[in-house]
């Protein structure tokens, strides 16, 4: 009989392959596993401008969907959206799908304090009348095409 069958190296060799072969299966399957991932950078609960940009990560996804609408994702999972916000609570709902049909979900909510100021029209922003004594009048023409 050979003396490579019974010998502890073969065993050893033997066992490392099949650890390798274990540790590639996980690799590959771990999608699969986890399912898709939505990391979204920290976002203030409370802002006072209408707009903010929403940036995060994703992993093992095949789409991103805002609200229903797709977004664009680069190839490392990165994705940024501007984003309109509506006076008050604001949910933002990110769903992400991967290949093999797993998806998920995260809620960010948001409130929009809109400023005093910019609910009045720009005229009535100030409170101090006008005492400059100027008038700022157009004149006017009452005859039919300016005659």
């Amino acid at each position: 009989m050979p003396s490579y069958h019974n010998s502890y190296l073969t065993r050893i060799a033997f066992g490392i392959f099949f650890l390798i072969i274990v540790f590639y299966a996980y690799f590959e399957a771990r999608g699969l596993l986890f399912g898709p991932t939505i990391s979204v950078d920290p976002l203030p609960s409370v802002v006072q401008a209408p707009y903010i940009l929403v940036q995060g990560q994703t992993t093992h996804i095949d789409s991103l969907m805002v609200d229903g609408q797709p977004i664009p994702i680069t190839e490392s999972g990165a994705f940024q959206d501007p984003y309109i916000l509506a006076p008050g609570a604001n949910r933002i709902v990110f769903d992400a799908k991967d290949p093999y049909g797993n998806s998920t979900e995260k809620i960010v909510e948001i409130v929009y304090q809109v400023p005093a100021t910019s609910s009045l029209p720009a005229f009535m922003a100030s409170s101090t009348p006008d005492t400059s004594g100027a008038s700022s009048t157009t004149p006017t023409s009452t005859s039919p095409l300016g005659q």
